[in-house]
């Protein structure tokens, strides 16, 4: 296996542990209107994913520094091509952080409501767009000769990738709602495992769809199985959640996420951004790569850093593992 085929599966791997992590983050944040009734369950929702949610998106700015050194025609291809959709992303990315920082400075209604609602938007149109730019990516784009993007923002909102952006934005609030049902108690649980239920049938109707339309337009062996291992735990997910199983099910949940996309990276390669308009002028993890000392060098410095992030990340989820409640909040000034 040369190097820049590792590269790519390092990528893959970093895309795949963003989803998983910041998959339940986003979801939690869609709750806060979809679960909680008041502004004391809002906070306990918010709460639930405190600790944590800055540290998730640690794995999207590697995946994104990792393309941009390994795979550099990659970088420029994807981020000229899919500037807009990228650029509201990165904007939503920023207010949810500092909705999350400012949302209790002030004790005015109003601040607080504001800040809850950037938190409501910026947790959903991520999720949904993140799902319409890897449909694009699987799907193909127009890249022309000059591994250029020549298409228009109306070509990315095709059938497939709108259907991608619905996958992803059901899975990851089904996500944050197995998550939120594992990380509290009381009232606020019991209405989590109900909605994770109904959120559970729809992900599974949405995603089937979706990954059978990939496996039948690009689709090998090895993406069917992935393909089977994320429906047989979508359907694990939703058992355990209704046998009040919250632990099984948020690792089955979690399974789904990384066998879907390792669905769409298994039939990628050995592609990285194919062309619609001739197959010829496909990205690939050839053409679109570093050199190969680039390329060791950064071997080297992944192998160092990256498990200290990783033991770093799972510590602090463990200090943080205790449920919460409503009682646990204390009553606003």
């Amino acid at each position: 296996m040369e190097l820049h085929d590792v590269w790519f599966v390092l990528i893959a791997f970093l895309w795949t542990g963003y989803f998983f992590l910041e998959g339940f983050d986003f979801g939690v944040g869609v709750l806060t209107k979809l679960l909680a009734r008041d502004r004391k369950e809002r906070r306990v929702l918010i709460n639930t994913i405190g600790p944590v949610w800055d540290g998730n998106e640690v794995w999207l700015l590697s995946a994104g520094g990792a393309t941009f050194a390994a795979f550099p025609e990659w970088y420029a291809t994807l981020f000229s091509g899919f500037y807009l959709p990228l650029l509201i992303i990165l904007f939503c990315l920023i207010v949810r952080g500092v909705a999350f920082e400012y949302r209790h400075k002030r004790d005015e209604d109003r601040w607080q409501t504001n800040w809850e609602h950037a938190i409501f938007w910026c947790s959903l149109i991520p999720a949904f767009l993140w799902g319409v730019a890897f449909g694009n990516i699987v799907r193909g784009v127009k890249i022309n000769a000059e591994m250029e993007y020549v298409g228009n923002v109306a070509d990315l909102l095709n059938p497939y990738a709108l259907l991608g952006g619905l996958v992803t934005l059901t899975l990851f609030t089904f996500h944050g709602a197995v998550f939120t049902a594992l990380k509290t108690v009381g009232d606020i649980r019991g209405r989590a495992r109900a909605l994770a239920t109904r959120l559970g049938l729809l992900t599974a109707v949405l995603a089937l769809g979706f990954l059978g339309w990939t496996q039948a337009d690009r689709g090998d062996t090895a993406s069917l199985v992935a393909m089977i291992v994320a429906v047989v735990a979508l359907v694990a997910a939703i058992a355990t959640n209704l046998a009040g199983r919250e632990g099984w099910s948020f690792a089955f949940s979690g399974v789904t996420i990384v066998a879907a996309v390792a669905m769409l990276f298994l039939t990628l390669f050995p592609d990285v951004m194919p062309s619609s308009l001739n197959e010829a002028w496909s990205l690939t993890v050839t053409n679109a790569s570093s050199t190969p000392y680039t390329l060791k060098i950064m071997t080297w410095c992944a192998g160092i850093a990256a498990p200290l992030v990783m033991l770093y990340q799972g510590w602090t989820y463990w200090v943080f593992r205790k449920r919460i409640g409503t009682q646990h909040i204390a009553d606003a000034h």
